[in-house]
Parts: structure tokens; sequence; C-alpha cells
């Protein structure tokens, strides 16, 4: 492949990421169960990619990144057409694995630590220039305390804000531990990544040691 299709490829990829994720969020809307709910769930939503629109002329992130980012954001958008609780790719998961409960909610958690660890740590990196063994680690601990300020943010709203809407947006299913465990999940994701990225690091840096 010759440097100008590469170039012509990288130009389209994010455009191209941003129609999927745009046809995603409108599937949501569409034939989501719960206005309210959806209307909930994507605030954080909007949030996020105001961030990414207003930081783009500052700091680009590498097309990977936007594929994280893009995976993950369909993701959650998803979960908000039929509420966490009541996903349909959820049931599904809990037929295959005879699990008690709706796991969809848990694979969310899960996969904010694991695909949104490269974004981050690609962040620290090249955009704040913090050294490369600080970047690697904070991302993870970032996520840790993100999904602790996203479970008191869940509170706030399922009690305080919109109480009627509550349940539907918690999802916990009953589950006592649900806040705990949702952590624990984004956290095990988190690590998971880490441990990924630093391997791949680690024998990149040691096979360019031998080829010197």
């Amino acid at each position: 492949m010759t440097n100008r299709n590469t170039i012509t490829i990288k130009k389209v990829l994010l455009p191209f990421f941003m129609v999927v994720f745009i046809m995603v969020w409108s599937n949501s809307f569409i034939g989501t169960t719960d206005v309210y709910n959806w209307l909930i769930e994507n605030t954080l939503t909007v949030i996020s990619l105001l961030f990414l629109i207003f930081s783009f002329k500052r700091y680009r992130f590498s097309n990977f990144s936007y594929l994280l980012i893009c995976i993950f954001l369909c993701l959650h958008v998803y979960g908000s057409k039929y509420t966490y609780a009541e996903n349909t790719f959820g049931f599904w998961l809990q037929d295959i694995f005879d699990s008690p409960r709706n796991q969809y909610d848990r694979l969310v958690h899960f996969c904010f630590g694991f695909l949104l660890y490269y974004p981050m740590q690609e962040c620290f990196l090249n955009w704040l220039k913090y050294p490369r063994h600080i970047a690697f680690l904070l991302p993870v601990a970032l996520i840790l305390s993100v999904s602790g300020l996203y479970e008191i943010i869940e509170w706030l709203v399922a009690d305080v804000f919109f109480v009627e809407q509550g349940i539907s947006y918690l999802g916990t299913q009953g589950d006592i531990w649900d806040a705990q465990k949702d952590m624990a999940m984004a956290l095990l994701g988190a690590i998971l990544a880490f441990s990924i990225f630093f391997t791949l690091y680690q024998n990149h840096f040691i096979k360019r040691k031998c080829e010197e």
C-alpha cells in the first residue's frame, strides 16, 4: 500500500467513526423504551462529545484512540436504548452464561476501563507530556476515580434529582453491592489494558535495543 493510500485512509477513518456513532446514537433514541432515562443517560455522552470537539484543535487523538472511544460510546448509548437492566444483548449474555442478572452494565463498566485506558494514556503522554511511567499508571488511577465519581452522580440523579427514573437509571437489579462491583469491573478492565499495552511497549523497547 502506497503512502498516499495510507494517508487517504487515515483521513476518512475519523469521519467514518463519526457516522457510525451517529447512526448507533440515532437508533438508540428512535427505539428507546424510556425517553426520560435516555436523556439522563446521554447527558454524559454529550459532555464527552463536547470535550472531543473543543479539544480537537489543541490535541488530536490517534485514529486508534478514536476507534476505542467510538466503540465505548456506542456500547453506552446502546445501553440507554432499553435501559441497562433491560438490555436485549444483556439478556442474551444472561442466557448464554446462565447468569442470575442482566450483565450488560457490568460489560460497559469493564469496557470503560479497558477501552478508554489507551486514549487516556496517549493524552497524558503526548498532550500533557507526562513521563512515560506515569502516563502508563495514571490512567488506571483516573479510571477508578472517575468510576467512583460516576457512582456518586448516579446516586444524586436517582435519589435527589430524578427520583421517578431512579430505578431504571441505576439498574442495580436488587444488588446492594452494584456500585462496588461496577467500579471493580472498570478497574479490572483498566488493569488488563495496562498489562497489554505495557507488555507491548516492553517488547518493542527490548527489540529496538537488540537491533542497536
